[in-house]
C-alpha cells in the first residue's frame, strides 16, 4: 500500500505546523499533497521548500501571486492555486486521502463540508464547521462514508475513551456512556478579580498558561468561548443533549476530558498539553505512532485540581449553552458575533468584557431559524456579522 496523501487546510497556523511535524516522523506512510493558507506567503513558501507538496493554495490572490514568484525563483515545482474554489478542489480530488481541517473560524466551513461530501478521512480541528452546520456536516459524513476524527484535544480524548468501533455522529449512549466532562484550563484570568477585567489587554489575553495557540483561539480560551464552542461541537460529534455535557476547570491541562459510563466508571485520557498527541492519534488511527511529545511524568505534575466554572466570570460559556439549547442557527449567530467581537478586542476597539456583551446583544437581535440548508446558515452568519459590527461601532463610539 502506498503512502497516504494529506491535504492540510491552514498549514501555517499552529495546528498545521504541528501536523507537518508529525507527518515528517513517518515519511514512508504519509505524503503531503497540498498546503493552504490565507495570506502568509513567507511561512507557506518555507513549508513548500521543506515538504514539496504537489499543490499550494493561497486564498488571497495577491499573496498567491507572490508565493508563485517565490517558489519559481527557488526552483520548487509546487503548483500554486488561489481562492476558495481551489481549497475545495484540493480536498475533494481522488488524489487526496486525508484532510486536516485546521482553518480557524467560519472560513473553514466550505472546504470542510467539501471534504466530508467527498468521503475523505477528515481530521477535524475546525470546530466552527460543527458549530455553524452540525447536522449538515454529520449528514454529509454519513452519506459519503467519510471517516470523521476529532483533533481538538478534548474531543479526541473523549473519542479515545469510547469503545473500539464507535463512530463519531452516533449516539454515545448506545455504548453505555451517560455523559462527558470537558476540561478547561480557565485561561490566564481564572483568578483575576472581576472588577479588573476591563483592564485586560490583548497581549495578556493571548498569553495562555499551557497551550501554544493563535491569537483568536487564545482570546476564546480567555473568555471560555472556546470551551462553549467545544460544548456545541461535542453535541454533534457524540449525539448528546446539552445537560449531558459538563465543563470542569482543570488548570494543569493534563486530563484532556472524561467519559462517564452507566456503571459509575469514568474514563479519562491524560497527556502533556501538546496538540501533536491528538494529531498523531487521528493520523495513525486505529494504530498509534510517534508524535514527538514527551511522556507524561505524573510525579512532576504532582496534583490534579478540578473546580466548576463560574458563569459570572465566564459569561461566554453561558451564552454558548443558551445558543445550543435555542437550536437552529443560534449557534451560527453566536460564532459570527464572537469572531467580530474578538477581532475588535484585538484591534483595541472594545474592552475585554464587551466581547460577551456584544455576543449577547447579537443573539437577542438576530432571530434564529432552522439550520437545514447551507444557504440559510450563511445568511444567518452574514446577518449576525452585520449586527455585531454595528454594535461594536456603537460601543466604540461611547464617551
Amino acid at each position: 500500500m502506498g503512502a497516504e496523501r494529506v491535504t492540510i487546510l491552514g498549514s501555517t497556523g499552529s495546528i498545521g505546523v504541528s501536523t507537518l511535524d508529525v507527518l515528517a516522523r513517518d515519511p514512508e506512510r504519509f505524503e503531503v499533497h497540498a498546503l493552504t493558507a490565507q495570506s502568509n506567503v513567507e511561512k507557506l513558501a518555507e513549508q513548500c521548500l521543506i515538504h514539496r507538496p504537489a499543490v499550494a493554495v493561497m486564498v488571497d490572490p495577491e499573496a498567491g501571486a507572490a508565493l508563485r514568484d517565490l517558489l519559481r525563483r527557488a526552483g520548487v515545482p509546487t503548483e500554486v492555486q488561489v481562492g476558495v474554489d481551489a481549497l475545495i478542489e484540493v480536498v475533494s480530488g481522488p488524489e487526496v486521502d486525508v484532510v486536516m481541517a485546521a482553518i480557524v473560524g467560519a472560513a473553514g466551513l466550505l472546504p470542510t463540508l467539501a471534504a466530508a461530501e467527498a468521503g475523505k478521512r477528515l481530521l477535524l480541528a475546525n470546530k466552527e464547521a460543527l458549530v455553524m452546520s452540525g447536522a449538515l456536516l454529520i449528514d454529509a459524513v454519513a452519506r459519503s462514508g467519510a471517516k470523521l476524527l476529532p483533533v481538538d484535544s478534548e474531543h479526541n480524548a473523549i473519542f479515545q475513551c469510547l469503545p473500539e468501533g464507535y463512530t463519531c455522529g452516533d449516539a454515545m449512549r448506545s455504548c453505555g456512556a451517560e455523559g462527558i466532562w470537558l476540561t478547561a484550563s480557565g485561561g490566564p484570568f481564572r483568578e483575576r478579580a472581576l472588577e479588573r477585567f476591563g483592564e485586560i489587554t490583548p497581549e495578556e489575553a493571548c498569553a495562555h498558561p499551557n497551550w501554544d495557540m493563535g491569537r483568536k483561539i487564545s482570546v476564546d480560551s480567555a473568555t471560555m468561548m472556546n470551551k462553549g464552542l467545544e460544548v456545541i461541537e461535542a453535541r454533534w460529534l457524540f449525539a448528546l443533549e446539552p445537560n449531558s455535557i459538563r465543563v470542569v476547570l482543570h488548570p494543569q491541562s493534563v486530563v484532556h476530558s472524561m467519559v462517564a459510563y452507566a456503571d459509575g466508571s469514568v474514563l479519562a485520557q491524560l497527556g502533556n498539553p501538546d496538540m501533536r498527541t491528538p494529531i498523531a492519534h487521528t493520523l495513525a488511527w486505529p494504530r498509534r505512532m510517534d508524535s514527538g511529545v514527551s511522556p507524561l511524568d505524573l510525579f512532576a505534575v504532582g496534583r490534579l485540581d478540578f473546580t466548576p466554572p463560574s458563569f459570572e466570570r465566564f459569561p461566554c460559556l453561558a451564552l454558548a449553552y443558551h445558543a445550543l439549547e435555542t437550536g437552529g442557527t443560534a449557534t451560527t449567530i453566536l460564532n459570527a458575533a464572537n469572531e467580530v467581537a474578538v477581532e475588535a478586542f484585538l484591534e483595541r476597539r472594545i474592552r475585554f468584557p464587551a466581547i460577551a456583551q456584544g455576543i449577547a446583544a447579537t443573539l437577542d437581535a438576530v432571530t434564529s431559524s432552522p439550520a437545514d440548508s447551507l444557504e440559510g446558515i450563511l445568511a444567518a452568519d452574514a446577518e449576525a456579522r452585520d449586527y455585531a459590527g454595528q454594535w461594536v461601532h456603537r460601543y466604540g463610539s461611547r464617551p
